[in-house]
């Protein structure tokens, strides 16, 4: 799929950042049909968020599975072979090129879009250095992108800042992700390289992944729609 055949309602990704299923059951009966994609990482995972991927997809809505993989090849190539059964849309794993080869074999034919998180969006140059990294931010996931597209890889999650020079190395063949969005108003929390959803939507990205603007706001329906407008009106 391109970014022009990509519906714009389709473009936010609602991220279930929820203590529980019941939360996150309640919060997409909230939302209604004004979301159609969400995404389940680590916290409702490990709290047995994995069965609503299938329970989900199977009402029409697709689902970002949100786990971060990242281990030795064979390792991650069986995890994702599970996770391609379970009816997920995207997956995330690092963007290290053991890890994302085995990803590659692990999806084989099957519809899951495996993405490679290029650098975490909290992070920003002395974070990289404190880790060991020679590399700044921006060179970092550059190089990655590169390597990824190489190995196959379907899309790439990086901050909104990343996102024009990755347009670049990538051209329109790779998804591109972007978390650490805010809507104008919007506290930033442990973000760091954030930006409101128009200018993402403007600098180039596919979708943009939004949790606590969305789940903690009084009326989360009214957010969702607002930032559904916004990327609209980026698009023209």
């Amino acid at each position: 799929m391109t970014p022009a055949e990509i519906a714009p309602k389709d473009r936010l990704i609602v991220a279930l950042d929820l203590p529980g299923v019941d939360a996150a059951e309640a919060m997409i009966a909230r939302l209604g049909d004004s979301v159609t994609f969400y995404k389940i990482g680590y916290q409702l995972a490990y709290a047995g968020g994995l069965p609503l991927i299938g329970k989900l997809a199977d009402k029409g809505k697709k689902v970002f599975a949100d786990l971060k993989m990242h281990d030795i090849g064979n390792t991650v190539t069986r995890g994702v072979e599970s996770v391609a059964k379970l009816g997920a849309t995207f997956l995330t794993v690092h963007a290290y090129p053991q890890t994302m080869k085995g990803a590659v074999e692990g999806r084989g034919k099957s519809g899951l879009n495996i993405l490679a998180v290029t650098v975490l969006t909290s992070y920003n140059e002395d974070d990289l250095h404190a880790a060991g990294y020679r590399l700044g931010v921006s060179e970092l996931v550059e190089a990655r992108a590169q390597q990824a597209q190489a190995l196959g890889i379907d899309g790439l999650v990086s901050s909104p800042e990343e996102v024009g020079a990755l347009r670049k190395i990538v051209g329109h063949e790779m998804h591109l992700v972007t978390p650490g969005i805010r809507p104008a108003g919007s506290a930033t929390g442990d973000q760091k390289r954030i930006m409101t959803p128009g200018r993402a939507i403007g600098a180039g990205a596919d979708y943009l992944v939004v949790g606590r603007p969305v789940v903690e706001a009084a009326d989360p329906k009214a957010v969702a729609e607002a930032i559904h407008a916004e990327i609209a009106q980026a698009l023209g």
